[in-house]
């Protein structure tokens, strides 16, 4: 027997891809102020970008998804 699946309005899915998107603009956020802070504190400033460069990319996939799934055009 196949199950009926519920089906998601554009809308909620748009607030889910939100709620989970929203995850990764923290993580990227979160890595780039340890890079921050490793810069600051303890003078590791190679290991420093790099905790920032790590942090740009992943917000740069949280762009790259949202503009690949809303179709965002300028």
């Amino acid at each position: 027997m196949a199950k009926n699946k519920k089906r998601l309005t554009r809308q909620e899915e748009f607030d889910i891809m939100k709620l989970v998107l929203d995850k990764f603009l923290w993580l990227g956020f979160g890595v780039m102020v340890y890079g921050l802070y490793n810069i600051l504190t303890k003078g590791r400033v190679f290991e420093g970008f790099a905790y920032i460069v790590a942090g740009a990319i992943v917000l740069i996939i949280f762009m790259i998804l949202i503009v690949r799934e809303y179709e965002i055009i300028k």
